[in-house]
């Protein structure tokens, strides 16, 4: 007996209902199921019309995620869709919650399609570096604009039920909350009007000349660089409109098949699990977390307002203390105008924003005002003098339990603990900028962090909407260590020939949203320059310390805050500062280094290598629980493409065998950077890859737990 999939008959009317819950994935004993009741319905004399349905929440949410990669079982999904779509009685998906991927690819095999007002369909294969395989990329585009399928596919958005029925996807809105009822309903419609099947594969496929295939490829180049998935379904959706079914049919399953073998699905088949990795900590088994409802935060600035964007969309209480009045009353303005902004985008209702405004939100510049709060959040100048002030005064006001947060970047946890009374209390919240935007968020755990509170942080992002990942206290923690190291190699890349906006280039090529040297203007130099001058006291006298940026900031040059960096701004407008290539020549001519070519492979070389190298160290010291914590740093963070999995993904992808290499290569010009981590030379000569140590550490959480 199937116990995922059951069919009760309800007067002339097949009901199959999936009950493999909480999503009703596709896993093979749903399609199992499917398939058996389909054809048991189609064979009974008594069955008029069927109906699928999905019960709690949703219809189907697409595949089972637990199958991906392993060999398929039959019945594969396209066949099971085509057996759907080929019964003599009329089949309809009655949909609620979401429809997506296989899931509203079941419903396109149906002949009739109804849904909630509250349902969303999408195909979000995309994401996966795939396309709909089963059938999907030939049907939609026969029930819906071409425009609107390519749309639909390569951007793997949702689109509402009221969306749907006016594209034609589906064929009635039901409103309230029974499914169940309002698919039987439509069904006994179709009945009563002796309604015959219609077949979205018999269709003809809306009309589309080539030109809309140019511009749709033309706009994903621009938009996606360097995934071929957005391509691929493209071609896909075209075969639809030039091809007979069954040979576009074959054509998907080709590219679909292309698709699951290719680096990039693989890439971001790992970037999604490791996603769902991080918040497994390792000590962490039967701790309760601290229930936090009421937020406070120190510092009213753009970090600040951010931080308290996304604690009161996540339904938290929010006091905001800033210094004095006139910054108080432009950080609730500030903090006000953003949430404004997510109302108008639809993502926030007025009722809920004017109770934000009047019961949720308040400013103030007494510290006092903290006194009841859960957790609080320092955002205030990275300094230490700055911060010990801030600890100090909240370790004397704040209740007992209540957890203090620092947002620091770089400074020592064990340092602003060590200011108060309760370091078990103190963690890091590091978030990135903009913080109602960013997924990141570093917890950066310290000697004397409490188990507790390390189990409300990985909480508290969920509640955030966000991915966290644990990190050890260092300089720097996960991702800016990485960075300042292979931001120490872009820059010795720029001392020996290349120019920084030929680097920037070349990594956007790679797949950068933006050149390292566009990011820290972005950000402001005069925070790397801050930081280089705090440690310039504990530099090593053999680095080859690059002083070029530092000659743009003494000339009061902090990027795009002042119009003028790596590059000019004016406007809207970015422009090489010629003025940089001085800079650079001079550094050069005194330390009489000879400039020489270096190409966009060697400049991504150095770029990986760097990071690959200084993530393995902090892997090695356990700053990083694993590889995959720093793929998803380095992701969710840092602008790394997604399409090749994180650096340790990249890694394992190219080799370990050629980064190794390639540290050695260039430790002939520089041996006291490019020194190789014990880790990296450990995997090498083992014949490992940084993947053995994800499956190592999940196998120790797996005892835990």
């Amino acid at each position: 007996m199937n116990q995922s999939v059951n069919m009760v008959i309800q007067s002339n009317i097949a009901v199959i209902e999936i009950a493999n819950l909480p999503v009703n994935a596709l896993s093979h004993e749903v399609r199992l199921g499917l398939q058996d009741s389909v054809a048991k319905a189609k064979t009974d004399n008594s069955v008029k019309a069927i109906v699928i349905v999905g019960t709690g929440k949703v219809f189907i949410a697409g595949a089972d995620i637990t199958e991906f990669g392993k060999p398929p079982q039959a019945p594969i999904l396209p066949d099971l869709v085509n057996e759907i779509e080929a019964s003599t009685k009329p089949v309809v998906a009655a949909i609620h919650g979401v429809a997506l991927g296989g899931g509203l690819e079941v419903a396109l095999g149906a002949h009739y399609r109804v849904a909630l007002s509250t349902a969303q369909l999408g195909f979000p294969e995309v994401a996966l570096g795939l396309l709909p395989g089963a059938g999907g990329t030939q049907r939609l585009p026969r029930l819906i604009p071409v425009t609107d399928a390519i749309q639909m596919i390569t951007k793997g958005a949702r689109v509402s039920a009221k969306a749907a029925l006016e594209s034609g996807l589906i064929d009635q809105l039901a409103e309230g909350d029974d499914i169940r009822s309002a698919g039987i309903n439509f069904a006994n419609e179709l009945i009563a009007a002796d309604a015959k099947p219609r077949v979205a594969s018999q269709l003809p496929c809306n009309a589309a000349d080539e030109s809309v295939f140019e511009a749709a490829r033309a706009k994903v180049t621009a938009s996606a660089r360097g995934l071929i998935a957005p391509q691929k379904c493209i071609d896909a959706v075209q075969a639809a409109a030039t091809l007979p079914f069954a040979e576009g049919l074959a054509l998907e399953r080709s590219l679909f098949k292309e698709l699951v073998a290719s680096d990039q699905h693989k890439a971001m088949r790992h970037a999604f699990f490791a996603e769902r990795e991080t918040s497994k900590v390792s000590g962490l088994k039967g701790v309760a977390a601290r229930e936090i409802n009421e937020v406070g935060i120190i510092g009213g600035g753009t970090m600040g307002a951010g931080i308290a964007v996304s604690s009161l969309l996540a339904g938290l209480d929010v006091t905001l203390v800033e210094r004095d009045i006139e910054p108080a009353a432009q950080a609730k303005n500030t903090v006000l105008k953003l949430l404004n902004g997510s109302v108008k985008r639809g993502k926030l209702s007025e009722k809920r924003f004017a109770q934000i405004e009047s019961e949720k939100f308040r400013t103030t510049t007494d510290y006092q005002d903290l006194a009841s709060v859960d957790l609080v959040i320092e955002a205030v100048f990275e300094s230490l003098e700055v911060k010990e002030e801030v600890f100090t005064r909240l370790d004397a006001i704040c209740k007992s339990g209540a957890i203090l947060a620092s947002n620091t970047s770089y400074l020592n946890l064990n340092d602003i603990a060590a200011m108060t009374q309760r370091p078990d209390d103190v963690i890091g919240l590091h978030f990135f900028s903009p913080a109602h935007v960013m997924k990141l968020l570093e917890v950066v755990v310290g000697e004397k962090t409490a188990d507790t509170v390390v189990a409300s942080s990985f909480a508290l992002a969920k509640k955030l909407g966000k991915v966290a990942v644990r990190s050890g206290v260092c300089e720097g923690f996960i991702g800016n260590r990485i960075l300042t190291h292979y931001r120490k190699a872009i820059d010795g890349a720029v001392l020996a020939g290349a120019s920084p906006f030929a680097i920037d280039k070349a990594l956007v090529k790679f797949g950068l949203a933006m050149g390292p040297f566009s990011v820290s203007d972005l950000a402001g130099l005069d925070i790397g320059w801050s930081t280089r001058k705090r440690l310039a006291s504990t530099r090593n006298p053999r680095e080859q310390y690059a002083e070029f940026a530092d000659r743009i900031c003494e000339q009061g040059n902090f990027g795009r805050k002042t119009g003028k960096g790596f590059y000019t701004y004016a406007d809207g407008q970015s422009t090489p500062n010629p003025e940089v290539e001085t800079y650079i020549e001079n550094e050069r001519t005194a330390k009489g280094i000879v400039a020489r070519e270096i190409d966009n492979a060697e400049i991504v070389d150095r770029y990986m290598a760097a990071m690959v190298n200084e993530a393995a160290r902090v892997v090695g010291e356990g700053i990083a629980q694993r590889p995959l914590d720093v793929d998803v740093t380095l992701m969710n963070g840092y602008g790394f493409p997604r399409w090749r999995g994180g650096p340790m993904q990249y890694a394992d992808t190219v080799g370990l065998e050629k980064i190794l290499a390639d540290i050695q290569r260039f430790a002939l010009e520089d041996d006291w950077l490019w020194q190789p981590a014990l880790l990296l030379e450990q995997l090498v000569a083992e014949g490992k890859t940084f993947a053995s140590l994800n499956t190592l550490f999940a196998n120790h959480i797996e005892e835990q737990i």
